[in-house]
């Protein structure tokens, strides 16, 4: 009979222990929010891939010439042409604008900015070109 009541006892299926865990109360006037699991963050994609595009060309750099009195003084006196050019543009990139535009040699490019924000750029032609044929060529004479 001793035998019988230890075979009943194994045959039972044996009781889980859980553990039953208390939270702590808070004692400090803010809360504290607890450390919590963190994944590492995925990489997203890289989705800028198109082929930077320089928009630096002529067309943008110079933007259109002036036709005051002034500036038709400076064609004829100085053999220089004005312009109102981008105004991030340098006296470099303008240089090479107009050359490339209008196929003369600058010999000198003097900016600045106007108070209406604009930047007016002085071309100054080289003297084996007249500026007044380029002006003709243009279109503002």
């Amino acid at each position: 009979s001793l035998n019988c009541t230890t075979a009943k006892r194994e045959s039972k299926p044996a009781v889980k222990v859980t553990r039953v865990s208390t939270r702590k109360a808070y004692t400090r006037p803010q809360f504290r929010r607890p450390h919590t699991l963190r994944h590492a963050p995925v990489q997203k994609p890289n989705t800028n891939n198109k082929a930077v595009k320089d928009n630096w060309d002529a067309f943008r750099v110079i933007r259109y010439p002036l036709t005051s009195d002034k500036a038709m003084r400076k064609i004829e006196a100085n053999n220089t042409l004005t312009f109102i050019v981008d105004a991030r543009a340098s006296k470099v990139q303008i240089k090479a604008a107009f050359s490339r535009q209008y196929q003369v040699k600058v010999a000198k490019c003097n900016t600045l900015i106007r108070p209406d924000g604009l930047k007016k750029a002085y071309v100054r032609m080289a003297p084996i070109h007249d500026a007044l044929d380029v002006a003709n060529k243009i279109g503002i004479l």
